[in-house]
């Protein structure tokens, strides 16, 4: 059966941002997936780039336990996404606005956009570009 984008993204964001299961996540991707964040600065505790599907889920299990709460929970009454379909049938874009309340009770939007390279249902490269909170 061949998932949909749509479905490719929402498996992503259930197994990750919702629920933080960094084996789910990373079992999303191929064998030899790239998961890429290109505008985390260096020493973040998010790796920049790991390759393979061991290193995604090591790198993930290691920034979830690091306290990536500090971003807050996801309102996922207010976060919204736009899905936007390439001319190559392998790649989608999305346009996110997440929703956070933090635990401090502020309410905070993080915009971010993500590009997906997929082939066979799974994740071969996601490219995550999203604003990092000052000291994490």
């Amino acid at each position: 059966m061949t998932l949909t984008h749509q479905e490719i993204f929402q498996r992503y964001v259930y197994a990750g941002p919702m629920s933080r299961d960094a084996d789910a996540l990373a079992e999303l991707f191929t064998e030899d997936g790239v998961f890429e964040t290109p505008l985390v600065p260096e020493g973040h505790s998010l790796p920049r780039r790991m390759v393979g599907r061991e290193e995604i889920r090591t790198g993930i299990k290691a920034y979830y336990r690091r306290g990536s709460d500090n971003y807050g929970t996801i309102n996922t009454q207010e976060s919204r996404f736009v899905l936007h379909e390439t001319a190559d049938p392998a790649v989608f874009i999305v346009e996110i606005d997440t929703v956070l309340d933090a635990p401090d009770g502020k309410r905070t939007t993080m915009s971010l956009v993500q590009i997906f390279r997929t082939r066979d249902n799974l994740i071969v490269h996601l490219r995550d570009y999203f604003p990092t909170p000052t000291g994490d």
